[in-house]
């Protein structure tokens, strides 16, 4: 099995969510498995520059910044499209995702990569048959609550891709109990099958 480990906080040290992450990654990983990390602090780009919609442009038209966009877009795409299983953890940052969580999103929806349009217009997606957990966590925000804009949206970029099976780790609200929350988050990993 190969595992896709996806961490987005901003903090490199001291982050809950890359931390949990870490557990929940100790916890389902068996010996044999393969990890692929991606830190997208790293070297995360932004779309930007399109001529065209959908992330096409002509080879002969693309600059050095478009180049490296989608040098960027195919390693992504690769990486998800070989995973099986995918752990994404994300803080949630003035009530929606980290601006590098949304970059990445918006690099691996890619037509007939990621999802493809049918005759009828509508969207299907094109990564069946794999498993994800979000590990989210929030200083005051209340996960699925009426002011989380990041859950909703992650489950449903992850269902555009055909990414139905979603299990979510959180420790929302930290700010008014930590060690509630940590202790509530741990629970669910230790209990996840």
């Amino acid at each position: 099995m190969k595992i896709y480990q996806i961490d987005s906080s901003a903090r490199k040290e001291g982050s809950t969510s890359r931390a949990l992450a870490k557990k929940l990654l100790k916890k389902i990983k068996k010996p044999e498995d393969e990890v692929v990390y991606r830190d997208l602090n790293d070297e995360m780009v932004f779309v930007s520059g399109l001529t065209e919609s959908g992330m096409n442009i002509d080879e002969k038209d693309q600059n050095e910044n478009h180049k490296k966009m989608f040098e960027l877009s195919n390693q992504l795409v690769k990486e998800l499209k070989e995973s099986d299983v995918i752990i994404i953890s994300a803080p949630i940052y003035n009530y929606g995702p980290p601006a590098t969580l949304k970059a990445w999103s918006d690099l691996v929806a890619r037509v007939g990569e990621t999802f493809k349009f049918k005759p009828n217009g509508r969207r299907e997606g094109l990564l069946r048959n794999k498993r994800a957990y979000l590990v989210i966590t929030s200083g005051g925000t209340k996960l699925n609550g009426k002011e989380d804009f990041l859950t909703p949206w992650l489950k449903f970029i992850l269902n555009f891709f055909g990414i139905e099976k979603i299990d979510t780790i959180s420790a929302d609200q930290m700010a008014l109990n930590y060690d509630k929350s940590i202790n509530d988050a741990e629970k669910q990993i230790l209990n996840i099958k």
